[in-house]
């Protein structure tokens, strides 16, 4: 473990000795513990089937522990109500899909829905909130336009505008690059490090390509066979050891020309 660790023993979103798995299937997660770094940009990273995205659903209480728990704020989050969670932590699924027709205002607005009781209905508070993620995602322009005549940036930076919404300290994003081009993956990546570093937000999100994860993030989590393999700074963990270890890829790793964060060179 990095150096790194004593740091995260008092992180709010953490999982100790967490396994789950799908139906009667052997476990994708097994015994792995984690802590989120707060305030953070932290990048999950692994080979395909290791477990990244069970990670954030589980994280999230989307996929239930087999054996376990996720603590959030000090507190087993399945024992906390839906409403405080929701109110606190976000996800955004890889397929997230909404109503055809569906406005990106209404789309937004959809992300005060934990706020919202028979006592409590739609209010200036509420308001405020969906404006201010339409502008922070550089998406007010576009406020009365159906999702399905955005692009699909256009319609990333929508789904992320709900999560804002949702107004909580904790984002996690699971592979919000997925089908954009590169123009469009570094243009959402740099919206998703702007918030993280202009309001604090702590986020946690899976990405595939490694170069761009060293790039952005300023903690790195591998895992591999459902375990953390290793967790720190992309420095520390985007190694030539590390890459032929996690994912079986021969490479030299060299600094990025522009960024000077490593970057991979498969041999």
């Amino acid at each position: 473990m990095p150096d790194t660790a004593p740091a995260l023993a008092a992180a709010r979103l953490q999982a100790k000795d967490l396994s789950a798995s799908y139906s009667s299937r052997a476990p994708i997660l097994e015994d792995l513990s984690v802590a989120i770094p707060d305030r953070e940009l932290t990048v999950i990273v692994g080979p395909n089937a290791c477990g990244k995205s069970t990670l954030l659903k589980t994280l999230a209480r989307l996929q239930p522990a087999t054996r376990g728990q996720v603590v959030l704020d000090g507190k087993a989050i399945h024992r906390q109500p839906s409403r405080s969670v929701a109110r606190r932590l976000a996800i955004l699924p890889q397929t997230a899909t909404a109503p055809e027709g569906l406005t990106v205002r209404d789309l937004v607005a959809r992300g005060r829905t934990p706020y919202q009781s028979a006592l409590r209905q739609w209010s200036h508070q509420d308001a405020t909130a969906v404006a201010e993620a339409l502008e922070l995602t550089d998406m007010t322009q576009h406020a009365e336009r159906p999702l399905d005549t955005l692009s699909g940036g256009q319609r990333q930076r929508a789904w992320i505008a709900m999560a804002l919404a949702q107004d909580t300290d904790i984002l996690l994003l699971d592979e919000p690059t997925t089908y954009l081009d590169l123009p469009h993956q570094i243009e959402l990546l740099k919206l998703i490090a702007r918030l993280n570093r202009d309001t604090g937000r702590t986020v946690a999100m899976v990405l595939h390509d490694i170069n761009l994860a060293a790039r952005f993030a300023t903690c790195v989590i591998a895992l591999k066979d459902g375990k953390v393999h290793r967790q720190g700074s992309a420095q520390e963990v985007i190694t030539e050891d590390i890459m032929r270890s996690v994912f079986g890829l021969a490479c030299r790793i060299i600094p990025d020309p522009v960024h000077g964060t490593p970057h991979v060179i498969p041999e």
